[in-house]
Order: C-alpha cells, then structure tokens, then sequence
C-alpha cells in the first residue's frame, strides 16, 4: 500500500511538472526559440557549470562544519557525495533527499539519520534566510520591475483569497486548538508515557535532531562558515548571469536583472515539483519578459540554465551514488573483523 502511494504520488508531482511545460510551451513559435538556441555561446554555458561545481563544493564543506560539532567525524568525500545523492534524489521525488542523503552518510560514516537532519534543517533555514536577503535587496534595487510581476501575480488571486480569510482563521483556531489539548494530554500523562518505549524513541530521535539543528552554535569557525554560506549565494547569483552572456537576446542585461532571476528562479526551484520543472521555466520566462526580452529568447534561457544545472546534479549525483555504494563502510568491517575474532575464541 505504501509503494502504491508512493507511486501516485511520484506520479501525479510528475503529470503537474509536464502541465506546467506544456503550459509554458504551448504559445511560443517554437522555430524563433530554436534560433536563439542555436546562437548558443556554451563556453558561458560551462563557466556557468564551473560555477556550480563551486557551489556544490563549498556546501559540502559547509554541511561538514555542521556535523562536526555533533561528535561525529564524517569524511568530507562522504559528505559531498551524500549531499549529491540527495539532490539527486530530489529529482525523483521532491523533498526526499533531505532523507536519503543523511542515509547515505549513517551507512558510510554511521552518522545517525536524526543527528544529520537536523542539520539539515539548520541548513535549509540558514538558505531561507539568505533569500529573503536576497529578494530584499532585489526589492530595493528593481522595485518597479519587481512590484509590477507580484501583483500581476497576485491580483486576480486576491479577491478569492480576501473571502477565503474567515476559513482560514477557523482552520487556525482549530489547529491552535488541537495543540494545545494534545499539550495538556502530555502534562498530564507525561509520567506514564516516560515508561513508554515508542514515546522514549521518539524523544530520542528529537533530541537527536536538536542536536544537528543547534550544532551551529557550537561551530569552530563562524567566520569560515558564513564565508561559505555567502559564497554559495554568490555563485547562485554569478550562475544566473553568466548564461545571459550565452545568448544575444540577454547578452545586454545588467546585473539588476541577475538578481531578479535569482529570486525568482530560487522561489520556482523550491516548488514541491521534480527539480522545480516547468514552475522555473514559467517564472524565470515571466521575469525577463519584464526586461523586454521576448518569451521565446525566455524560455530559451530558462531552458538553457535549468537544464545544464540539473545535467551536472546528474552527473555528480549518480557517480557520487556509484562511489557510496562502491564504498564499504569502515564502521561494518571493524564489526565484521571483531564477529570473526570472537568466533576464533
């Protein structure tokens, strides 16, 4: 039953990927943006690819320094290659990887699965912060550009959205609800369920998870971190410009522009659908039509940077896979090592 939701699930996120492709497709002259393909610049192309590899590797380095702190010592090959099968993983079914690369790295260096969640989820929030940094300072800088795209966004949404707020505020007093009668439930019972087996591992695995989460209190070197934490921004941003020198439609827009796409791109990769497919290209496409670039020279650079991006994810993650499973776990042979002695005895 498990696998049959899990199939419709895969499923249906990948019928909404292929929607919003279609979707974004269907009324473009399909021989205007093969001319601007074909007018191509790849070795921008592959300065932007550099420029990926750059990011992935300072990330790596960076979800190491949050291990570390926890008391475990994972390699910095096994991190890298953890974290690159689990953006792989994301590919296949969203949200995912977070899982299965912290998997990867309690088979290859016993780091548990709880412990590297949480620093996970430090990560992630440390990445929300930097993107609302980020749509700030676009804010500031392309105010008029910006502001126009949200509310022709958001405008025809509003009026249904305005009569949906009673709903909500009931769906909010009812959930406020909910908590705190399951709070009152564990005051009250919190001796017995102490005795319980299922609410002590349960206990443990949060208390786990805290533990990653809070490990960047406890890092060696602040200054080191946040340097790769501003790094991997900065290579997100230079990986944006970079392709508009690949294509002449582009060539000519600024730096502004840069962090438009950016923000925006950022906001459709982080949609609950395979590698933000078709919701990148929708609204990456919409941006850069607010530039004056037409929508097929649009879609030919959202084409062009979100497929050269997830052709390296696939790259690096399957032979990060091929490596991880290739690799036999030190932790299980120094336990195949110590059976084979006890057997001798």
């Amino acid at each position: 039953m498990k696998q049959l939701l899990s199939f419709l699930k895969y499923a249906l996120l990948l019928g909404v990927s292929a929607f919003l492709m279609w979707y974004a497709l269907k009324e473009l002259d399909f021989q205007k943006m093969w001319a601007e393909l074909k007018n191509t610049n790849y070795v921008w192309i592959g300065v932007s690819l550099l420029m990926g590899i750059a990011a992935y590797m300072s990330r790596a380095f960076r979800w190491h320094m949050q291990i570390m702190p926890t008391g475990y010592n994972p390699s910095l090959l096994h991190t890298y290659r953890a974290m690159m099968v689990g953006y792989l993983a994301n590919l296949v079914l969203p949200r995912m990887g977070e899982v299965v690369r912290c998997s990867v790295l309690k088979r290859s260096d016993n780091v548990p699965v709880n412990t590297g969640f949480g620093t996970v989820i430090a990560e992630r929030l440390i990445d929300m912060v930097m993107l609302l940094l980020a749509i700030g300072i676009t804010f500031l800088v392309e105010f008029n550009r910006i502001r126009d795209f949200f509310l022709g966004l958001f405008t025809d949404k509003y009026t249904g959205l305005e009569h949906a707020m009673n709903s909500l505020y009931w769906v909010f007093w009812v959930l406020l609800g909910a908590a705190a009668v399951i709070l009152f439930i564990l005051l009250r019972y919190l001796s017995r369920l102490r005795k319980n087996a299922y609410f002590k591992k349960v206990v443990s695995f949060v208390k786990g998870m805290l533990k990653g989460v809070f490990s960047i209190t406890k890092l060696d070197n602040q200054v080191a971190f946040w340097g790769h934490t501003v790094f991997v921004w900065l290579m997100y941003y230079g990986m944006s410009m970079v392709v508009f020198f690949a294509l002449p439609a582009t060539s000519d827009l600024g730096w502004g522009a840069g962090l438009s796409v950016l923000v925006i791109g950022s906001l459709g990769m982080a949609a609950p659908v395979q590698g933000g497919i078709g919701v990148y290209h929708l609204l990456v496409q919409a941006t850069l039509l607010l530039y004056g670039v037409p929508k097929e020279a649009g879609m030919a650079y959202a084409l062009l940077a979100h497929t050269s991006q997830t052709l390296l994810v696939v790259i690096m993650g399957v032979l990060s896979f091929v490596a991880s499973m290739l690799h036999r776990p030190q932790h299980t042979m120094a336990e195949e090592n110590t059976s084979i002695h006890e057997f001798k005895r």
